[in-house]
């Protein structure tokens, strides 16, 4: 049986594009930090962020767009937010 083609969504995609850059560049920054006490803080307190880009980056390519990865867009703000809201970047 021949496998269903893949709904995709121009505008996640541009999302997903993004997000990639701005994890990318947080990542950058945390390692730019000298003390390795405060960078272990600031790398812990981004994992839920870089996982749910991963995980979303992933569904996405395997999957398309659906209300998985669109959850998982939401997920992936929220988490960026909170990120964001607590520790200075």
């Amino acid at each position: 049986m021949p496998r269903r083609r893949r709904k995709l969504s121009p505008e996640l995609e541009k999302n997903i594009s993004l997000a990639k850059k701005q994890v990318e560049l947080i990542t950058a920054i945390i390692h730019d930090i000298n003390e390795e006490d405060i960078q272990e803080e600031y790398k812990s307190a981004f994992l839920p962020v870089m996982s749910s880009y991963m995980s979303l980056d992933q569904l996405y390519k395997e999957i398309g767009f659906n209300d998985d990865t669109n959850n998982l867009y939401n997920q992936y703000l929220t988490n960026l937010d909170k990120f964001k809201n607590e520790y200075e970047i």
